[in-house]
């Protein structure tokens, strides 16, 4: 167990999966995988209904992580203040990019993602691709600031639609 120690999981605690969110760790168990043995934490995420086994040793490979320090958190309310960067690029481009950063969980990423795909009432409707991934990226902000404060997602994501309107 003196490895599980090192990362600093343990069960119950609450962790972000770079590639699915906020998760937590239910179980740690030892399995034998093609004559191998290995140490795995089970995670599980909720809104998903979906259950996950990370192999301890890729823990840091695969990006999983604590929740966000109160200081990360202020960072990304500060970039959801900004003014959105629009690159002209490629539409196609610049979704690739925006997955990108929704998948590499780091907040202040995600954070840029609302800001630059976020619109007033008053400014033209998104495309659908575009409001499916501030959808997700709205989501997943909403999901780690919920477990940080321990309120629930709907309230979450209400606080950050606060910052983006004072912005």
């Amino acid at each position: 167990m003196a490895t599980t120690r090192s990362h600093g999981f343990e069960v119950g605690d609450t962790v972000v999966y770079p590639k699915h969110g906020v998760g937590r760790v239910i179980q740690i168990e030892t399995s034998e995988i093609a004559g191998a043995r290995l140490e795995l934490y089970v995670l599980r995420f909720d809104k998903e209904r979906m259950t996950l086994k990370v192999p301890v040793n890729k823990v840091e490979t695969v990006g999983m992580r604590k929740l966000s320090s109160e200081a990360t958190l202020m960072n990304a309310f500060q970039t959801l203040k900004g003014k959105p960067k629009i690159r002209r690029i490629m539409w196609s481009r610049r979704a690739q990019e925006y997955e990108a950063k929704i998948n590499s969980g780091d907040l202040v990423s995600i954070a840029e993602v609302v800001r630059d795909l976020h619109r007033a009432e008053d400014q033209p409707e998104q495309s659908y691709s575009e409001r499916q991934i501030y959808e997700a990226a709205i989501s997943r902000l909403a999901r780690e600031l919920a477990a940080m404060k321990n309120i629930d997602e709907p309230a979450a994501q209400k606080e950050i639609e606060q910052v983006l309107k004072a912005a």
